[in-house]
């Protein structure tokens, strides 16, 4: 692999989606509205023009509120789902931790489900055995290894994925809001363990709703608005854009509260009017 191209390279990408325009109630009734040439959709852009690079060890982050086409944006990235125009180069082993869940049968044990998920992953069964114990002390299951995944609540599921998929150390790691679902202890151990993989060279795409984890994890972002890209590059830069639009108003309604909160620096200011309105003159 050429160490000076990116990890991941995403050059003018498309994703649209078809969106019927009227119901069909039947097979049979879609058949014939397409033989005769009466099915109609309306065109529904999730991504639109969207470039990005990636670079080798990376942790890069991408915001927006729901919709804004970020969650599709990693599924294309991790091959679950394919561009309709534009271009996604990934180059080396994706972990993806993308949908709750994904890679488990909800039937079996989370026993069965780790060699499961490993194998999903791309692991040998013989790795997924020498690492068996390690899966299971940091996903903190040991009682519950012979029950059902379908019993489980979603931390636990969270726990068990996350588990799997970081104990192969891979060359790009994903994770959409996969630490929101986490208890706050969990969450902690599951931020030092993606420092751990992004020490030795692991290059990370996060997608979370809080600005502040995006802050503290991240050294590149992008702001993602109804599919197109608003803003990119420096971490602190793209955050504090983001940031001052939700607080103009200029991102609707449906604005996370840590977002709208005010910056520590306007806080301060607006605080010592006050408190300098509370002290006495000084006289001559």
């Amino acid at each position: 692999m050429d160490r000076d191209l990116p990890m991941v390279e995403i050059d003018h990408l498309y994703r649209r989606f078809n969106m019927a325009k009227e119901k069909v109630d039947s097979v049979k009734e879609y058949f014939l509205r397409k033989v005769k040439g009466s099915l109609s959709y309306d065109a529904f852009y999730a991504l639109e023009d969207v470039s990005i690079n990636v670079e080798k060890g990376d942790v890069y982050g991408l915001i927006g509120l729901n919709g804004s086409g970020k969650s599709t944006l990693l599924k294309i990235i991790a091959g679950v789902m394919k561009p309709s125009a534009g271009r996604c180069v990934v180059r080396g082993s994706v972990a993806p931790l993308i949908e709750l869940g994904a890679g488990f049968d909800i039937d079996l044990t989370g026993r069965e489900n780790i060699f499961l998920n490993g194998t999903v992953l791309g692991m040998e069964p013989a790795y997924i055995r020498q690492r068996f114990d390690e899966i299971v002390d940091f996903s903190e299951l040991q009682e519950f290894l012979d029950v059902q995944v379908k019993n489980y609540s979603s931390g636990m599921v969270a726990r068990l994925a996350f588990s799997v998929a970081t104990i192969m150390k891979p060359d790009i790691l994903i994770c959409d809001e996969i630490l929101s679902v986490g208890d706050f202890l969990f969450q902690q151990k599951c931020e030092k363990r993606m420092n751990e993989l992004m020490s030795g060279g692991t290059t990370v795409l996060l997608v979370s709703h809080s600005i502040e984890q995006i802050e503290r994890m991240c050294n590149k972002a992008a702001w993602l608005n109804h599919g197109k890209v608003m803003a990119q590059g420096d971490c602190a830069g793209v955050c504090n854009e983001y940031k001052e639009n939700a607080r103009a108003g200029k991102l609707g309604e449906d604005v996370p509260e840590d977002i709208l909160a005010p910056a520590e620096d306007e806080a301060e200011a607006e605080v010592s009017p006050a408190e300098d309105a509370g002290q006495p003159e000084a006289r001559p």
